[in-house]
């Protein structure tokens, strides 16, 4: 019998099969996500998402899968990952702060009936909680991906999927998991529902 404690790979791997069991039990959300999605997009509305750091990378990730394609081909739809226009984001950053880089242009591009998505790992970012009250003033459905709950963002979005998970690592991982089903969901809706 070794006495030896995993390795850090075994270690990460067993973290992220533990998160994986209750992130399933909420999962349900990204196919009535992905649904809603195909409705909003497919009759004109848009998707808004921001995150910060490598929840930015996700957050445009799920805007490029929309706006190309995630696997068959099919129209494209109205996705902005808000903090990819570089020079809005310093812009605003520099004149308003960096609280008001998302909510601003939640402002400026969204309608009534839009869909925004936030992803935040703590759930706490002060400019994502600026961007939920904004959208939600603006009448657009805000949807969180979040680390553990409770926390600040899950509290301020119309719905949220947090992810049960004690590093930033495994959060990330499984956001990239949610925006592929969210994906796989939209694309069966459309095929659905506009027969695309």
């Amino acid at each position: 019998m070794s006495t030896h404690a995993p390795s850090p790979v075994a270690a990460h791997c067993d973290e992220l099969l533990d998160a994986l069991g209750p992130f399933r039990e909420r999962s349900y959300l990204t196919e009535r996500w992905g649904e809603q999605l195909a409705k909003v997009l497919g009759g004109g509305g848009r998707l808004l998402a921001a995150g910060n750091g490598g929840s930015a990378a996700q957050a445009q990730h799920l805007t490029a899968e929309l706006v190309g394609r995630y696997r068959d081909d099919r129209p494209p739809f109205s996705a902005i990952a808000l903090h990819a226009d570089t020079s809005a984001t310093t812009a605003i950053a520099n004149d308003y702060g960096v609280d008001e880089v998302f909510a601003r242009q939640v402002r400026a591009h969204g309608r009534p009936g839009d869909v925004l998505m936030l992803l935040s790992t703590s759930g706490a970012s002060a400019n994502l909680l600026s961007a939920a009250d904004a959208g939600r003033a603006a009448g657009l459905s805000v949807w969180a991906l979040t680390g553990a709950a409770p926390n600040p963002l899950m509290a301020g979005s119309d719905e949220a999927l947090c992810v049960p998970a004690a590093t930033t690592a495994t959060v990330q991982e499984l956001h990239l998991v949610a925006v592929h089903m969210i994906c796989q969901a939209f694309d069966a809706a459309v095929e659905r529902i506009h027969g695309r």
